[in-house]
C-alpha cells in the first residue's frame, strides 16, 4: 500500500511546483503547492507531513518561513526541506541551522529529491514519540502551555499577569461552562486577597483585548457569569 504522507511544494517557479507535485504523486505522496510563502501561511500547514520549501520568494524569503514555522508549537516538528539555487556552504548552513532536515541545491534530479523526501520522512517518523497533549490546551492557534505559563497566539506568547493567565486556564479547560464570579473568585484568587465581583469583570476585560482575536469566545452569560464558547 503506497504511502499517504501530505507534501507542501512552495517555490515560486509554477513549471517546477507541478513537476514535484506530480512525481511525488507518482511515488505515492499527498501533494499540494503554493507559489510563495505568503499563500503557503494561508494554508492550515500544520497538516502536512514535510515542506519542499525555497528560498528566494516575494515579500517573504523561505529562510523567513522556516523561522515562522519553528517558533510555532503546531507546526515546528513539520520537517522542511530546502530546495534553492542558493548553494554556498554558507547558504545550506543557514537553513539546517534554522531547523530544516535537509537542503538540496538546484538543479536536482527528482529521483534526488524522491530518495531525500523518503530519508527525511523514515527519520522523522522513527524519532516520533507519544506527545504530552495534557501539557498543551488548545483553541485553534490560542494555545496556553501549562509548565511554562504562557498563552501563545499563532505561535507568539501574549503578555498577561498570572491571574489573567490563571482566568484563561479555567475557562479554556472546561469550553462552554459557565462560571459564576463566585467560581472565578474561589478558583483564582486566593482566601487571603479580598476582591468582590466588580474585580472579576476588570480582569475579563483585560483579558479580551489580550487575546484578541479569541476575546469574543469569552462570553458574559448575564445573571450567570462567563464561559469560554467555542
Amino acid at each position: 500500500m503506497m504511502s499517504q504522507e501530505r507534501i507542501l511544494v512552495v517555490d515560486d517557479e509554477e513549471d517546477l511546483c507541478e513537476i514535484l507535485k506530480f512525481n511525488l504523486e507518482q511515488a505515492g505522496y499527498d501533494v499540494e503547492v503554493a507559489f510563495s510563502a505568503e499563500e503557503a501561511l494561508t494554508m492550515n500547514v500544520a497538516n502536512y507531513n514535510l515542506i519542499l520549501l525555497d528560498v528566494m520568494m516575494g515579500e517573504i524569503s523561505g529562510y523567513q518561513m522556516a523561522s515562522i514555522l519553528k517558533n510555532n508549537k503546531l507546526t515546528k516538528n513539520i520537517p522542511i526541506i530546502f530546495c534553492t539555487a542558493k548553494d554556498t556552504e554558507e547558504d545550506m548552513l543557514k537553513g539546517l541551522g534554522l531547523g530544516a532536515d535537509d537542503y538540496i541545491s538546484k538543479p536536482f534530479s527528482l529521483r534526488e529529491v524522491i530518495a531525500r523526501v523518503k530519508t527525511v520522512l523514515r527519520r522523522t517518523s522513527m524519532q516520533k514519540t507519544p506527545q504530552d497533549t495534557s501539557q498543551y490546551i488548545e483553541h485553534e492557534n490560542l494555545v496556553i502551555d501549562i509548565l511554562s505559563k504562557k498563552i501563545m497566539i499563532n505561535g507568539q506568547k501574549i503578555d498577561v499577569t498570572k491571574t489573567e493567565f490563571e482566568i484563561l486556564l479555567l475557562l479554556l479547560k472546561s469550553p462552554n461552562k459557565v462560571f459564576t464570579r463566585e467560581d472565578l473568585l474561589k478558583n483564582v484568587w486566593t482566601d487571603d486577597v479580598f476582591v468582590n465581583d466588580r474585580t472579576v469583570d476588570v480582569h475579563i476585560t483585560r483579558l479580551r483585548k489580550k487575546i484578541a482575536p479569541y476575546g469574543n469566545c469569552i462570553v458574559a452569560r448575564p445573571g450567570y457569569g462567563y464561559c469560554f464558547e467555542k
